[in-house]
């Protein structure tokens, strides 16, 4: 996978192929921001990576707003989707998780883009149609 990265993903088996990809390509200290409309695959694709690494039990932040995940690697994923103010981010140290220990995730990113790193990979996920989704992974170095 090079990147910047573009494609039309038709089903949820080309998806799993198109982050088993991915996963390849990230190490430890990396930050994964993932954008896209409800129900756009966000989740999905995190779930999937962490499948990689022999992690089954990846469900969403939404609720807890932070899940954090260990085997092979450390993995934190932050869903942004219900936080109001960026104060509940630096409530439960937000930048602690950032520190090079973890592969953080972060849904809704999009949110809060001040406090984010500048290095990252930055994913964009668009519907096309029911089955199909656009899209863009760019690596910010």
């Amino acid at each position: 996978m090079n990147f910047p990265f573009h494609d039309i993903i038709r089903s949820e088996d080309e998806t799993i192929i198109t982050v088993q990809n991915f996963a390849k390509k990230i190490e430890m200290g990396d930050v994964i921001l993932l954008n896209g409309d409800l129900g756009s695959g966000k989740t999905f694709f995190v779930k999937y990576i962490c499948k990689e690494f022999g992690i089954e039990n990846v469900s969403s932040p939404s609720f807890a707003i932070v899940n954090e995940y260990h085997n092979k690697k450390n993995f934190v994923h932050f869903d942004f989707y219900r936080i109001k103010k960026v104060e509940e981010l630096y409530d439960i140290g937000f930048h602690e998780y950032l520190s090079g220990e973890n592969i953080v995730f972060i849904e809704w990113s999009n949110m809060f883009p001040d406090i984010l790193p500048k290095r990252n990979y930055q994913i964009d996920l668009k519907f096309v149609n029911n089955t199909s989704r656009e899209i863009s992974i760019v690596k910010h170095a």
